[in-house]
Order: C-alpha cells, then sequence, then structure tokens
C-alpha cells in the first residue's frame, strides 16, 4: 500500500489536513516557547529564593524536556483535531500516554536524582567517602529504575497486554531472592540507613554494651572498629543498628557526679561551710557551670555531700584536669578545716575465755604437750 493510498483510507480532506498542521505548528511553539521562558524565570531568580529545594528540582528537571517530546505532543494535538476513523482513534490515545508517561518519567528520573544529591550533601555535612557514595548511588538507582518499571507496566497495561501474570512473576522471583540472601540485605539496607541517617561516621568514637572504639570502616556488609586495646572489631551494620549506640563525639557538655564523704563526728559548723567553699573553688575552673554542693546523707559511718557540675566542653582530657584539680583543692580544704574523711572510728572488744590448766586436753580428746 503506497502512502498516497493509506492517507486516502483515512478519509482526511485537504482543509482538515491544513488545520490540524497548523494546529500542530502552534502547538510546538506555543509549548517551546513556555518551556524555555519557564527555565528563563528560573535563572533569573537570586538570593534565597534560588537557593530553595523546588527551584533547584525545576530548573534541572524542566531542562530535561525532549524536543522530541514535544514535536510528538503538538502531533498528537493537530491529530486529534481530525475525525479518524477505526481503530485510528484508539491508537492516538495510546501515542498520548506513551509520549506524556515517558516524557514525565525523565522528570521523575532527573528530579530523583537532583533530590537525592541535595539531601545527601546537606545531611552528609560534606564527608564523602567511598561507603557513603555507594550507598548514595544504590539508592538513586534503585528509586530510578523504579519509575521506569512502573512506566514500563503501565505502557503495557495501556496497550491491552495483560501484566498481571508478569507482576506476579516478578514478585515472586523478588520473594525468593529476599529469602536467598536476607542476611545480605539487611546489612545492606543497614548500610544504606547508616549513610542516610549519620547515626556516626568514620572517626567517630562509639559505646555499645559489649565494646568501646573508634569508627574506621562503613562498608556495605559490615562496620570496622578499632577498640581501646587495639584489636579490630568486625560487626554486621544491622546487628550494630539493633544496639544502643552511645556516640560521644557528638557529646556537647559533660556532666559530672560525685560524693564526698567525711566523718560523722565533724561539727555541725564546720560541716555546714563544706557546701559553699566547695562551690567556690567549682565555680572557679575555666568552663565549669556549678549544679549544685548539698548534704545529702548523715548516719553513723560517713557525711555524705552530693556534688554536680557541667563542662561546657566534653574534651575528655580538660574533664580529668578539672576533676584533678577540684579534688587536690578539696583535699587542701578540709585539712584547713580541719575535717577528716575517715569513717567513724569502729570498737572492737575482745573475749578470753577463762584459764584452765587442769584440763590440756584438745577439743578432740588428744593431750596437749606443754612448750619448753
Amino acid at each position: 500500500m503506497t502512502l498516497r493510498a493509506f492517507v486516502s483510507g483515512l478519509d482526511i480532506g485537504w482543509t482538515d489536513a491544513a488545520i490540524a498542521l497548523a494546529a500542530a505548528v502552534v502547538s510546538f511553539v506555543a509549548i517551546h516557547g513556555a518551556v524555555h521562558l519557564v527555565r528563563r524565570k528560573l535563572d533569573q531568580l537570586d538570593g534565597p529564593r534560588a537557593r530553595k529545594p523546588i527551584v533547584d528540582v525545576l530548573r534541572h528537571t524542566i531542562a530535561r524536556t525532549s524536543n522530541l517530546a514535544i514535536v510528538a505532543t503538538s502531533l498528537l494535538i493537530g491529530a486529534s483535531l481530525l475525525d479518524l476513523p477505526p481503530p485510528w482513534d484508539q491508537r492516538i490515545g495510546h501515542l498520548w500516554f506513551i509520549t506524556l508517561g515517558a516524557q514525565l518519567a525523565v522528570y521523575l528520573h532527573h528530579a530523583i536524582a537532583v533530590t537525592a544529591r541535595r539531601y545527601f550533601r546537606v545531611h552528609g555535612r560534606g564527608l564523602e567517602d567511598e561507603q557513603v557514595t555507594v550507598a548514595h548511588t544504590l539508592v538513586i538507582w534503585a528509586l530510578q529504575w523504579s519509575v521506569w518499571t512502573v512506566f514500563l507496566l503501565a505502557m503495557l497495561s495501556n496497550l491491552g497486554i495483560n501484566v498481571t501474570t508478569f507482576v506476579a512473576s516478578l514478585g515472586i522471583g523478588g520473594v525468593a531472592v529476599a529469602l536467598a540472601v536476607q542476611n545480605i540485605l539487611g546489612d545492606l539496607f543497614a548500610s544504606l540507613a547508616i549513610a542516610t541517617d549519620k547515626p556516626f561516621e568514620v572517626g567517630d568514637a562509639i559505646s555499645v554494651p559489649e565494646f568501646f572504639g573508634t569508627i574506621e570502616h562503613v562498608g556495605l556488609k559490615t562496620t570496622r572498629i578499632r577498640a581501646l586495646s587495639g584489636v579490630q572489631i568486625v560487626i554486621a551494620n544491622a546487628e550494630l543498628l539493633r544496639k544502643t549506640v552511645h556516640n560521644f563525639k557528638r557529646q556537647n557538655t559533660r556532666r559530672v557526679q560525685y560524693t564526698l564523704r567525711v566523718n560523722p563526728a565533724t561539727p555541725a559548723d564546720l560541716a555546714a561551710q563544706v557546701p559553699e567553699r566547695l562551690s567556690a573553688i567549682i565555680e572557679a575552673k575555666d568552663k565549669v557551670k556549678l549544679d549544685h554542693v548539698s548534704l545529702t546523707t548523715m548516719d553513723q559511718n560517713y557525711l555524705e555531700y552530693d556534688v554536680v557540675y557541667n563542662l561546657s566542653d566534653a574534651n575528655y582530657p580538660l574533664f580529668l584536669r578539672t576533676q584533678q584539680a577540684v579534688l587536690l583543692e578539696t583535699m587542701r580544704m578540709l585539712r584547713e578545716m580541719g575535717i577528716s574523711t575517715a569513717p567513724r572510728a569502729q570498737e572492737l572488744l575482745v573475749h578470753e575465755p577463762a584459764a584452765n590448766d587442769g584440763d590440756t586436753r584438745r577439743p578432740d580428746g588428744r593431750q596437749l604437750r606443754p612448750m619448753h
């Protein structure tokens, strides 16, 4: 069949064809001009508005508008004005779905990439390593492939192809693969969670119920930690995330609490002076905010003071130096005041049995020999 015969079979007049072609040309100019105008408006934004996430996503997404999609959309607009016989009216509907669906999938493909990279850049604090890069790439890749898979299935369904069996097969295959590699997948998703949420990073000092150490490397399956003893601990990511992790590197302040015990025979007047003088010693230290010094316990063995203060810097060497200085000055203060930290003296009563010279036998009945 020749092209002329094919066109003649559609029963399209020259007037209708000219109107459809003009509509297609006008549509192309209008759509292309609208896309160009929107891109120019977005590029002209400056200041805080230009740094908004939605503006950044729209700028990169609309820039991916395909000229082929614009041409196809314009031709379809023109064809929609024609009175086409079956089955061409239905085919035009399928072409509408494929054209707009493909362009929407392209938009979502690039929007996912831009949004994910922006999120990882903001929440990653600029610290990128191999594990983080791989994890980000896997997340973006999985989301993008999900978009194209949904579009492909929707397109096949729109064309009249039954995709129910295909979707069920994918589901069964996915379940089988997931059951076979569930431990690996669990550690992989745990790695993605670590890379995204960042409960700890390389170089952080962490503590879990079983050990304390510094993070050396976070891989796709395991995390390597250098313990204080020098040994390297390798633990699965999923298992590590199931534990309660204390991240000491992110500790901003340090709370110090200890008890001071003095002899219970200390006079009440001297005991009342201890909180004030000890508070003065603590408040004189750098980066220290006193909470309280209070007498909390009094019994026959000792008087107990509860001492609490906060360091505005969580640096561990600073804590050791400050605590040592406070304790040494406390010792001098107690010596000057004549207060003892010794507990109450205990009395020991010893009862001696009455001497019995006539009985020289041991409890077992054997005779005791006199010593010369």
